[in-house]
């Protein structure tokens, strides 16, 4: 295991699943041997407003919170909030965007936030196992097969992007 931390933001709106999404990225960093920090802005989430979510996964890490400019990854569920939350990201840093995935392969829209943890788990060492096993912790058994779709619609489109690379 690396001693480096890597240092996520997720970034949306409220009813985006960004919560959710960061739930299943930290509980799959834990499942993998990572000690894991989370922390979360919530703002105006039930109108719509802006959400974040940090996750920090390492060898050891001390603080929940990102630094701003030390993100490895900002992964943005509404292009609206990009800009908003740019500033996050490290230089040479990757910016993932939900204009990524092909919407019309999952299998309901609510599952968006599990395809963008599918789309990140490409580029993060994490195994795949360790992600499903979050997905089944952080889910209701109703709404695991459509999630693990999504999520592989997910990791289809971070293939493809990281061939842009």
């Amino acid at each position: 295991m690396s001693e480096q931390v890597t240092n996520i933001v997720i970034a949306g709106l409220g009813g985006q699943g960004i919560i959710t999404a960061s739930d299943i990225l930290s509980e799959a960093a834990f499942v993998d041997g990572h000690d894991v920090k989370k922390a979360e802005v919530h703002g105006m989430s039930q109108r719509g407003g802006f959400v974040t979510s940090d996750v920090r996964y390492g060898k050891q890490v001390f603080s929940p919170m990102v630094p701003a400019g030390e993100a490895d990854f900002l992964v943005v569920f509404d292009a609206s909030q990009i800009e908003s939350a740019r500033h996050m990201l490290k230089k040479g840093g990757r910016l993932l965007q939900a204009s990524a995935i092909d919407t019309a392969a999952l299998p309901t829209a609510k599952a968006l936030n599990v395809a963008m943890m599918g789309m990140l788990s490409v580029f993060i060492d994490i195994p795949e196992s360790a992600w499903k096993k979050a997905i089944q912790q952080n889910l209701a058994e109703k709404l695991r097969e459509t999630n693990f779709k999504a999520f592989e619609v997910g990791r289809n489109a971070g293939a493809k992007e990281k061939e842009h690379v």
